[in-house]
């Protein structure tokens, strides 16, 4: 048994199961990544993948334990690894964050430039996804940090922080009936063409559970993972949007108006999420307390205890 064998259990879970997949990923070829998993398969006399010829289609029961065995033994070695940067190259290094659109757009940019200038020798990487993938990305070791609302806080092994709350807004062309007629009602927004985030992004989750609660349906017509496209259809006068206040700026969206929602949604949290057994670098710390300034070290270890 041998590190290299974990690496490609790991990664062929990660890639849907897919040998193919597992060796572009890690730069290698397929018989190779096949031949190391029956190598190990036959070291421990059981199977970890079930099959059909030579298709992996899933894991057995040991494998499954094996699996997240893997998964543990290569956390604690990347660990290992960053307390030796840590040690030998303070100001080098890799900070990867997950991250929705609307977080990525309006909430992370200042601080991503502070750290940026404070520390050039880190590369920093944004990767883009729905609340869960942002999660599970975090969850996996992909990402170092995650920042997401609402779903990511149900994840067991990720230590979520609230960030800030926000809430909505309705988006209208100008000269839209609905801008002068107060007060704005979940009636009157169904009663519309509606373009919004897709559901499983940004709190799609609980404006559909509002609309359900009150006995609406609205009238969606088209959804979006990006606020700067929902604000492009309504521009073009195919509906009425509904999304983040954060994301509208009536400097930037001069064809546009808002009439605030506030008061028919809940306020939505975004979170900051971390794998509770990961070893932080110093310039992590940084940069969340950049991002949020309650967010200090102190606090996150208080947290993590």
């Amino acid at each position: 048994m041998n590190l290299i064998q974990l690496r490609y259990i790991r990664e062929i879970v990660r890639q849907g199961l897919s040998v193919s997949n597992a060796s572009d990923a890690l730069h290698t070829s397929q018989s190779g990544v096949s031949r190391q998993i029956q190598l190990l398969e036959e070291e421990l006399k059981l199977l970890i993948f079930q099959r059909n010829g030579k298709r992996l289609i899933g894991i057995t029961e040991p494998g499954k334990i094996i699996v997240n065995l893997a998964e543990r033994v290569l956390r604690e070695l990347e660990n290992i690894k960053r307390v030796g940067e840590e040690f030998t190259q303070k100001a080098k290094g890799t900070l990867t964050i997950a991250t929705t659109h609307t977080q990525a757009r309006y909430f992370l940019p200042i601080a991503v430039k502070q750290f940026m200038h404070d520390y050039p020798g880190v590369a920093l990487t944004i990767h883009q996804g729905n609340p869960m993938q942002v999660a599970e990305q975090v969850a996996s070791g992909e990402a170092d940090i995650g920042v997401a609302t609402e779903s990511i806080s149900s994840y067991e092994n990720l230590l979520c922080l609230p960030c800030y709350q926000w809430n909505r807004c309705i988006i209208a062309p100008e000269g839209h009936p609905l801008l002068d007629d107060a007060p704005l009602t979940l009636e009157k927004i169904a009663s519309y063409p509606l373009i919004t985030y897709d559901f499983a992004f940004t709190g799609g989750s609980l404006v559909k559970r509002v609309f359900n609660q009150a006995g609406l349906e609205p009238n969606v017509v088209l959804t979006a993972i990006d606020a700067d496209v929902i604000k492009t259809y309504v521009n073009l006068g195919l509906g009425i949007g509904l999304l983040a206040v954060m994301a509208y700026n009536p400097e930037r969206d001069i064809n546009l108006r808002m009439l605030d929602a506030s008061h028919l949604f809940p306020a939505s949290t975004t979170y900051l999420g971390l794998r509770r057994d990961a070893f932080l670098r110093d310039y992590v710390y940084d940069f969340i307390s950049i991002l949020v300034p309650s967010l200090n070290r102190k606090a996150i270890l208080a947290a993590l205890k």
